[in-house]
């Protein structure tokens, strides 16, 4: 696959045969991010675990301290006082039932999070072959489930991301942009890590942090050295 010139540039300043510490890959990544946007920096974790077995899934959400840069567009399922409720909170859209065809007939996605509570996931459900594969459908684990609809939104928009396997056995979360300070990018990917870390499965054996690297959208890679991190 062909590079542009400032990937290969980028590319120069990493040795890829060293594991670095987080403060220095969080500045070798920073310094790569050369893109006139400012970039998304993302964590990419490998789990020694098999997620295709139920007791090895991780799973769960986590409130980064300086966010993810990101303005999230959240929309809530629910019904009486909550709507009033998440509206109070941010949310940025409510609703109920008459949702759904705009949904599933008028492809509108216009929304990053969608929460729902408890009494709204039968009708949610129906809509799991459309928004499952995207992953946004609600789930009690990431906290989108809830009657404090409240309280999600306002984490949500505080930061809260959350983090799942991929087929491959990988999270990939995002940790903040190239414009934050490296103390901000420190402070929420070491919050990330900690929780993934404490969602470890009792049935994960051997190392569980295989390997962890951090890139910017455009950028190349940066790998941490897991020894440094559990």
């Amino acid at each position: 696959m062909k590079r542009g010139k400032r990937y290969v540039n980028a590319a120069k300043l990493i040795d890829r045969t060293v594991q670095y510490d987080v403060a220095d890959a969080i500045n070798l990544v920073k310094q790569s991010a050369v893109a006139k946007f400012d970039e998304t920096i993302e964590a990419h974790i490998r789990l020694g675990v098999d997620g295709r077995h139920a007791d090895q899934q991780v799973r769960g959400a986590v409130v980064l301290p300086h966010g993810t840069g990101k303005t999230v567009r959240v929309l809530v399922f629910a019904k009486g006082d909550k709507l009033a409720e998440a509206e109070a909170a941010g949310a940025d859209y409510v609703g109920g039932e008459e949702l759904i065809p705009k949904i599933q007939n008028e492809g509108w996605f216009e929304f990053d999070v969608v929460v729902a509570t408890p009494d709204m996931m039968g009708v949610v459900g129906r809509l799991g072959r459309v928004l499952g594969p995207k992953g946004l459908m609600p789930n009690p684990k990431a906290g989108t489930v809830t009657m404090d609809v409240a309280k999600a939104v306002k984490d949500i928009k505080a930061g809260k991301i959350e983090y799942r396997l991929d087929k491959t056995n990988i999270i990939h979360v995002p940790i903040g942009k190239a414009s934050f300070s490296p103390e901000q990018l420190i402070d929420n990917f070491q919050t990330l890590i900690g929780a993934i870390i404490k969602a470890r499965p009792a049935a994960a054996k051997g190392q569980y942090l295989r390997s962890v690297t951090l890139a910017s959208t455009m950028g190349p890679g940066v790998k941490l050295n897991t020894a440094k991190l559990s």
